[in-house]
């Protein structure tokens, strides 16, 4: 990977986006694809929009959701111990012991989540797999309600520590992973783009609120009206042992971006997908999606008369803990898989199944 597009990406993993929160992030954006895009626009929802050739035909659209699941403070208690909530799918099994960090109108306060010590648990507790969000706290070394109240407020968003890591040589692992990357495949599809002959309008937009409904796929794609969506999410890798591939299917890291195929993906979208890698040579995987996948494409296929969904995912192991884990070059790949793409794209083709 690029060193300039690696430091992109590390700017996107570090900077907070908890759903709903996502104004960081959108920011970020607009800086780095400044120099690609020919107008970068903000709706009122936050979706963050970047377009190239505008008046082409027909209008495409890339998404990738920039938020990210995490914690929102609830209740503080009269000894300066937070309570909180969750933001999207949180597994509260992973949770104890992490390092937090409280996103204020301050700044950023750091915080643990702790749990009762195991030595002090009744033996009817010890062993016991579920854990609640109630029994949990957040302790940032106030002494006081009062205390704490000076350095956070009610509904302050709450991220896992927020720091890429690489893991071995050509892997990284940070929370929010899922769908960051997303949001960075895009975008560097979008400037490879910029590089092509582009005859479709092609817009790369970082969407919002994702884990909470797909809510900002579902606004940006009305308000932009493509013919073609395609979203950038992560999917669940299966070489490792926690997964089965009876279920999940066979998706391993470092083997290249997937293609997913099923009833949420237009045939000539996935089909356009699948030549086009084979004929650039761009390593891909394929993964079968029986239902709504539960990501932005769902919400993009269904807007307005309908549009002509596709879906790319990132292997990703360990989703929604604190340590996602994606491997460079499928994101590298799949970037050049979406720009090779949409140059093939025209006003006269079809995306109709017949």
């Amino acid at each position: 990977m690029r060193t300039e597009s690696f430091e992109f990406l590390k700017a996107l993993e570090e900077t907070p986006s908890v759903s709903g929160f996502e104004q960081a992030v959108g920011r970020l954006v607009r800086k780095r694809m400044k120099p690609f895009a020919d107008r970068i626009t903000t709706d009122v929802h936050g979706n963050t929009i970047v377009s190239l050739n505008p008046r082409g035909k027909p209008r495409v659209m890339l998404a990738g959701h920039c938020d990210q699941i995490g914690l929102m403070v609830r209740h503080i208690t009269d000894d300066g111990y937070i309570y909180f909530g969750a933001v999207g799918g949180v597994d509260p099994t992973v949770l104890p012991g992490t390092r937090v960090t409280i996103h204020t109108a301050k700044g950023p306060v750091e915080g643990v989540i702790g749990r009762k010590p195991v030595h002090l648990m009744k033996p009817e507790e010890r062993g016991q797999g579920k854990i609640e969000l109630t029994d949990l706290w957040i302790d940032i070394g106030a002494a006081s309600k009062a205390e704490a109240l000076k350095r956070v407020a009610i509904a302050d968003p709450v991220t896992c520590l927020l720091r890429l890591e690489r893991i071995g040589a050509d892997c990284v692992a940070c929370p929010g992973l899922d769908d960051k990357v997303g949001t960075f495949v895009v975008m560097e599809a979008l400037r490879l783009a910029a590089g092509k002959r582009l005859r479709c309008a092609l817009f790369a937009v970082a969407t919002v609120q994702e884990e909470i409904g797909l809510r900002g796929a579902r606004t940006s794609c009305y308000g932009l009206d493509p013919q073609v969506g395609i979203a950038v999410d992560v999917t669940h890798a299966t070489d490792n042992p926690g997964a089965d591939k009876k279920l999940a299917g066979d998706v391993a890291l470092g083997k290249g971006p997937v293609i997913e195929r099923g009833p949420n993906i237009n045939h000539m979208v996935g089909d356009l997908l699948i030549g086009t890698a084979r004929a650039r040579r761009i390593p891909y995987q394929i993964s079968a999606a029986p239902g709504a996948t539960g990501t932005d494409a769902n919400a993009i296929q269904i807007s307005r008369s309908g549009v002509a969904a596709g879906l790319i995912g990132i292997p990703n192991r360990y989703m929604h803990t604190q340590v996602e884990l994606v491997h460079l070059a499928d994101l590298t790949h799949a970037a050049e898989l979406l720009a090779e793409t949409v140059a093939r794209i025209d006003a006269d083709t079809s995306f109709i199944p017949l």
